[in-house]
């Protein structure tokens, strides 16, 4: 079974930054970031299409949260800038996505990390 692990998560004030990470055998075309705060559905945050370097970042991060990925290590980051208290969630990498349905929807995705805990304190 493929394997994602994130890593880079952590406690930072708001205002600071902080850069996730994603590696494993499940990294593919198709990646992406979801997130899940404390009581609250997991949502989509930013996918990466590897065959084309495009990316899609979620509306209420755009600006301050970007995706890039290292092809020749395949590595999936995360950088978060200015991150605000209502950015502190679990942050999951996902991939196998879908090549052809690439977005944020959760269920177009196979590979999943276990999670990185980010808690933004005032």
């Amino acid at each position: 079974q493929e394997q994602l692990v994130e890593s880079g998560g952590g406690s930072v004030q708001a205002g600071g930054s902080l850069r996730l990470s994603c590696s494993g055998t499940g990294v593919t075309a198709c990646m992406a970031w979801f997130r899940q705060p404390p009581g609250k559905e997991r949502e989509g945050v930013a996918r990466l299409h590897g065959e084309t370097d495009s990316a899609l970042v979620a509306d209420n991060v755009k600006g301050r949260f970007s995706i890039s990925r290292d092809y020749v290590n395949n590595i999936l980051y995360l950088q978060m800038d200015d991150v605000k208290r209502e950015d502190s969630a679990v942050y999951y990498c996902a991939g196998g996505g879908n090549v052809w349905q690439c977005d944020l929807s959760a269920d177009h995705y196979i590979h999943w990390g276990r999670g990185t805990q980010v808690t933004i304190s005032s």
